[in-house]
C-alpha cells in the first residue's frame, strides 16, 4: 500500500478547468489532454451492480511519466472497451483529499480519475483512507503523516460523520462515478484486546457512509464490508469447522465480522471482499492451484449470506508470501488464470487486479504494462493480456457452459467456457495432450490457451 511517489514533493496545484460544449467536445478535450482535473465526464447511463473484471491504480501508473509511455497504455486502455479502473481516495496515488476540515485538494485524484475517463474505463472509487485530523493527528496538508501505521488507522468514532460527509462530497464531484467502495481490509478496526475485528466499529462507519452516498443520486451504489477473507491453517485454533478444504480454513473471526455487516447494514447494492488464495502459516502448504479453491469456496460461501447481491473482488493474490514468488511469467499467468476461474466458478461478478505498474526491480514481474517512467515504457506485458482478454470474453452476465475434457488430462487442466469462448489452463510444468471441447490439444507447460466456438 503506497502513496503517489509516498514523499510529499509539493507538485500539486489545483487546476479550475471550464468546458462548455456538447458531451462529444468534452470527450474528445479530455481523450487529448489526458484527463482533465475536475472535469467530469458525461454521465454513463444507468449504474449497474457490477463493473466487470479491471485492476485498481496503486502508487505509480500510467496517469504520470513519459507522454509516450503514458499515451501508448492510454490507447491499449481504449482499444479494451472499457476496463473497470479503481482508485483510493487517499493513498496508492492519491494525496490527501481534505487536509483540514472543509478545505478539499482533489488535484491527484482528479488527475486518477481523468485518465479512467481519458482511457474509456468504467471509474470505481474506494472510500480509503482517512485525513490526519480525522485520526487524531494534525490538520493541514505539510502535517499528513503518510506512515503506514498512520494512513492505515480508522477515523475516530466522532469522525465518522465527518468521513461519511468526505465520501459524498467525492461522490458529487464525480458524477459520473456509479460505484465506491467503503473502506479497504477493516483496516484500523483490529480489537487487540479481544482479539477480533471491530465490526461494530466498521458497520456504524459504513451505514453512515452508505446513507450519506444515497442521498447524492439514485445512481450511486455503494458496496462493502471490502473484508480480507483470511485463511490459516486447518489445525488453527481460529479455523471455521465448516469452511474448509485441501486450500486450508477460513479464519471464524473473519466469518464473525462478515456476518455482523451482513445483518447490521443500512444496505448495499453488491458485497466486496478481497483475499489471497494462500493461508496464513501451517504445513504443508497447498501448491499453488489447489490454493485457487479457496477463492471458489469463499465465493460461494458470500453468495450464501448475501443472496441477490453481486459478488466483488477488491483484490485477489495467488502468490505465497507478500512478494514475487520467483516464477517464470507463463507459470505466473497461469495461476493468476486459475485464480479468476475460480473466482467466477464461486459466482463473483467483478474482481480487480492489483497494482498494473511497478517502478523497482527488474523485468516488473506481474505488471499489466511496463513502466511509463521512461518513453518506450507503457507496453502491454502478458498479464494484461490475460486481463483484458478475461474481461472481454466472461462479462458479468455470462452464461457459462460445461464442455468435455479428457478424463485422464482433467486433473491438470482447468476450464472455463461461455457459449462463444473456452479458457484452457495447463497447470502442469509439462506438456498436456487433451481432448477439450471435441478439439485435440497439445498445451506447453502452464500454458493458457483461449479457443473460439
Amino acid at each position: 500500500m503506497a502513496r503517489r511517489g509516498w514523499e510529499s514533493d509539493g507538485r500539486h496545484r489545483r487546476l479550475g478547468v471550464l468546458l462548455g460544449g456538447i458531451a462529444a467536445a468534452l470527450a474528445l478535450l479530455v481523450s487529448l489532454l489526458g484527463g482533465l482535473p475536475g472535469t467530469p465526464a458525461a454521465p454513463r447511463g444507468a449504474a449497474k451492480p457490477y463493473a466487470g473484471w479491471g485492476f485498481t491504480h496503486t502508487q505509480f501508473s500510467a496517469d504520470e511519466g513519459a507522454p509516450a509511455a503514458t499515451a501508448r497504455v492510454r490507447r491499449l486502455l481504449e482499444g479494451n472497451g472499457g476496463m473497470a479502473q479503481d482508485q483510493a481516495i487517499m493513498g496508492w496515488g492519491a494525496d490527501n483529499p481534505e487536509p483540514s476540515p472543509g478545505r478539499y485538494d482533489f488535484a491527484a485524484l482528479d488527475r486518477r480519475i481523468g485518465f479512467v475517463r481519458a482511457s474509456g474505463g468504467t471509474p470505481v472509487i474506494t472510500l480509503c483512507c482517512a485525513p490526519d485530523w480525522m485520526k487524531g493527528g494534525r490538520s493541514g496538508a505539510d502535517n499528513t503523516d503518510w506512515s503506514l501505521p498512520a494512513l492505515e488507522s480508522a477515523p475516530a468514532p466522532a469522525h465518522y460523520q465527518d468521513f461519511a460527509d468526505l465520501a459524498a462530497t467525492v461522490a458529487r464531484r464525480y458524477p459520473d462515478v456509479h460505484h465506491f467502495l467503503v473502506w479497504n481490509e477493516f483496516k484500523g478496526f483490529w480489537d487487540e484486546a479481544a482479539d477480533r475485528w471491530d465490526y461494530e466499529g466498521y458497520t456504524r462507519l459504513y451505514n453512515l457512509v452508505y446513507r450519506a452516498l444515497k442521498k447524492t443520486g439514485e445512481d450511486v451504489l455503494v458496496g462493502g464490508p471490502y473484508l480480507a477473507m483470511d485463511s490459516v491453517a486447518r489445525t488453527d485454533p481460529h479455523a471455521s469447522p465448516r469452511l474448509r478444504g485441501d486450500w486450508g480454513a477460513m479464519d471464524q473471526r473473519v466469518l464473525d465480522a462478515f456476518s455482523y455487516w451482513n445483518a447490521h447494514k443500512a444496505g448495499a447494492d453488491f458485497t466486496v471482499v478481497d483475499g489471497a488464495s494462500y493461508p496464513h502459516g501451517g504445513t504443508p502448504r497447498p501448491d499453488e492451484f489447489t490454493a485457487t479453491d479457496k477463492l471458489t469456496a469463499v465465493s460461494a460461501w458470500v453468495r450464501r449470506q448475501a443472496p441477490g447481491l453481486p459478488l466483488w473482488w477488491a483484490e485477489y493474490y495467488v502468490e505465497p508470501g507478500d512478494g514475487d514468488a520467483g516464477w517464470s511469467e507463463p507459470h505466473r499467468v497461469a495461476v493468476q488464470a486459475t485464480g479468476m476461474i475460480a473466482l467466477v466458478v464461486g459466482g463473483a461478478d467483478t474482481g480487480f487486479y492489483w497494482n498494473p505498474e511497478k517502478r523497482t526491480g527488474p523485468g516488473c514481474p506481474g505488471c499489466l504494462w511496463t513502466p511509463t517512467d521512461r518513453a518506450d515504457g507503457g507496453r502491454a506485458l502478458p498479464m494484461y493480456d490475460l486481463l483484458s482478454r478475461f474481461a472481454t470474453a466472461f462479462p458479468p452476465g455470462t452464461r457459462y457452459r460445461t464442455v468435455p475434457v479428457d478424463p485422464a488430462a482433467a486433473p491438470g487442466l482447468r476450464v472455463l467456457a461461455s457459449d462463444r469462448t473456452v479458457l484452457v489452463v495447463n497447470t502442469r510444468d509439462r506438456t498436456i495432450g487433451a481432448r477439450v471441447d471435441g478439439g485435440r490439444l497439445t498445451l506447453g507447460p502452464y500454458e493458457v490457451r483461449w479457443l473460439a466456438r
